[in-house]
């Protein structure tokens, strides 16, 4: 797939349609985007939380909640609770984050034994559709991991391969980015990008070819690693992008949407379900597109 737009084809046109819960949903960014999928037939949608608001919020933006499930929880904490137990009772298949922290959000998905642990690592996998770029490109981790480690490196890795999976890139190569090409001692995030490397070579990550470590502008632009006569097979055509730190990968994100206008989505993997977990500075469009891409995850192989 290479534009959000063929994402959003493929939800509609698959035969099981997903539900979202979602968890503290009196807020009205997150309604206009829940109202915009659930009239594009992409999701559908549980509301918990204050009731009063929701519907007070949902006239507002015109949203119609005739058939909609509104569950009244006004203690954000117990809402998100809620959401994470419609997920494990199957009754969801997605939670998103409406009007609560991120921290007690992800507090309620990680409680013991009634969260939505899997024991792998939970990271940020951001997809973006850049103007006059050839393909989507993936970004991990932007969101999550502040200064993750080698062993977490490569569940983020793993992770950000189950959304290529459902996107249908086949054989897709991971870019370890850092701010040179070579190996330094001194710089720590390149000793980690040449072992993810030579894991890949040795068959220890499989599912793509990963090199590294490589400076963003040959990892995405074929012209730029032959000006420096670099020879890679990820080089120039990275699907995937590994940035060393959070700091990086924030930076990264919004310099694509701030200065590059490109069209975003953002999905937390690595727990039983997909989370919708977005920033209240993203637009409407993008919290739809994030609805969207979970929607393509949670359908699994059925």
């Amino acid at each position: 797939m290479r534009s959000f737009q063929e994402i959003k084809e493929a939800v509609l046109n698959h035969p099981v349609k997903k539900v979202i819960a979602v968890a503290a949903a009196d807020d009205e960014d997150v309604l206009v985007a829940v109202k915009m999928a659930s009239q594009m037939k992409l999701a559908e949608p549980i509301l918990i939380g204050n009731e009063v608001k929701i519907r007070e919020i949902a006239d507002e933006v015109a949203f119609d909640l005739t058939g909609v499930k509104v569950i009244d929880e006004p203690d954000q904490f117990q809402a998100a609770r809620k959401a994470v137990r419609k997920i494990r009772e199957g009754e969801a298949h997605i939670i998103m984050k409406g009007l609560i922290g991120t921290a007690p959000f992800l507090k309620a998905i990680l409680e013991k034994d009634v969260g939505l642990r899997t024991g792998n690592v939970l990271s940020h996998v951001a997809l973006f559709e850049v103007p006059h770029f050839s393909r989507l490109l993936l970004v991990t981790d932007a969101a999550m991991n502040i200064a993750p480690t080698l062993p977490e490196k490569v569940q983020i890795i793993q992770n950000a391969l189950q959304v290529t999976k459902k996107l249908k890139i086949s054989q897709p190569k991971t870019a370890a980015v850092c701010a040179v090409e070579t190996v330094n001692q001194d710089m720590p995030a390149t000793v980690d990008a040449a072992l993810l490397a030579k894991m890949s070579e040795r068959g220890q990550i499989k599912g793509t070819i990963i090199d590294g470590p490589l400076a963003l502008d040959n990892a995405v632009s074929l012209e730029a690693a032959r000006h420096k006569g670099i020879k890679s097979p990820v080089a120039g055509e990275a699907d995937i992008i590994i940035v060393p730190d959070i700091e990086a990968g924030n930076i990264m994100y919004k310099t694509l949407v701030y200065l590059a206008n490109a069209d975003n989505a953002g999905v937390v993997m690595g727990a039983l379900a997909p989370i919708v977990l977005t920033s209240r500075a993203d637009t409407a469009e993008a919290k739809l597109n994030s609805i969207a891409l979970s929607m393509l995850l949670a359908q699994g192989d059925e």
